[in-house]
């Protein structure tokens, strides 16, 4: 046997870590080789700046809950509302066009079904305007407040209950651009269950109208995407902050639900049984960004049951510059090893 054949077979160790065997003599250790470590290879991707890092933090995020069968469960009742929308505007426009230029006697009193069914669909808010987008958004609230607390404890919550937080921060990134990743995934989930579904309603309205809806209606499409901004920024950073402060789901559920539901029903009843001044209806945050997309919309509101529109905008802006500065503070006591 030749001297390879015996430092190959003498060499347990490099064989029970699964890298090839030095290539050595029993008396000149000068002629080793080096052995390929664990079959590590250099890194051949391209570099890119800190600022890239925000999107993968969002797509392992995404992940986390696109696998969990809780949030399609959730996501399928949110569409629920989205789709009593969508078909009631399908039906009401396709009984409208059956029943045109048609009368009908109930006893002696003629009747247009036409007619009636129009006044019906303006009745619903099922007419394509203002009303129906903004109906739309203030349906759909709670279950977004479902989704979103859910979101908030298993994004945010997590990294900090379980300390995988210094683990983002130990990269060389910025701590702003871990918040802005995770707010970013918190946003995907707000417009899947608002502005999305808004938008759909609004071309399908489009379709089943006339072209020159679109051409007449550039605002409230604007007042959509507009509400929708703002339900992103505010939401994202209210439930990303809220996720740092309590870290565990139940808790985080019913400060989530006691700031979202109790505080419309003090509201409501302070305003509306005890006559109070309606800015005490300040206190319910989802009414305000009501407001804001109303006026966003061009929807009138009633000074005498409402706050003023700039006070609920005042608010929010408020609250959302608490939040940065909480989240700031917050992030910046972990400590990270480099």
């Amino acid at each position: 046997m030749s001297k390879t054949g015996q430092n190959q077979s003498s060499d347990p160790a490099a064989q029970a870590i699964g890298c090839r065997p030095s290539l050595t003599t029993n008396h000149s250790p000068l002629t080793t080789h080096q052995p390929s470590l664990l079959h590590y290879r250099p890194w051949r991707g391209q570099f890119r700046p800190a600022a890239w890092s925000v999107w993968p933090i969002a797509r392992v995020s995404l992940a986390m809950m696109f696998r969990r069968k809780l949030f399609w469960g959730l996501y399928a009742l949110g569409l629920l509302i989205f789709f009593m929308f969508f078909f009631g505007q399908y039906l009401l426009a396709w009984a409208e066009t059956q029943a045109a230029e048609q009368t009908i006697k109930v006893g002696p009193i003629p009747i247009e079904p036409s007619r009636l069914i129009h006044q019906l669909r303006d009745g619903l808010r099922f007419n394509g305007s203002a009303y129906t987008f903004r109906n739309f958004f203030w349906y759909q609230g709670y279950m977004v407040m479902i989704v979103l607390a859910m979101a908030g404890s298993i994004l945010v919550g997590n990294d900090f209950q379980f300390g995988s937080l210094p683990f983002y921060l130990a990269k060389p990134m910025h701590r702003w651009h871990y918040l802005l990743g995770k707010c970013l995934a918190v946003a995907v989930f707000v417009n899947l269950m608002t502005t999305l579904p808004a938008l759909v309603l609004f071309v399908q309205y489009g379709l089943l109208d006339s072209w020159s809806y679109f051409a007449d209606n550039g605002r409230l499409l604007a007042g959509i995407l507009g509400y929708g901004l703002l339900l992103t920024v505010c939401l994202s950073l209210m439930i990303v902050s809220m996720a740092v402060w309590l870290r565990r789901t139940v808790p985080l559920i019913m400060t989530w639900t006691t700031v979202f539901i109790f505080c419309r029903l003090l509201g409501a009843a302070l305003v509306e049984g005890f006559r109070y001044h309606p800015r005490w209806r300040l206190m319910d945050l989802w009414n305000d960004s009501y407001l804001i997309g109303s006026a966003c919309m061009g929807v009138a509101l009633d000074p005498n049951r409402q706050p003023a529109v700039w006070e609920a905008l005042l608010l929010l802006g408020a609250l959302a510059l608490l939040c940065l500065i909480y989240l700031n503070l917050r992030i910046r006591a972990v400590e990270v090893v480099r």
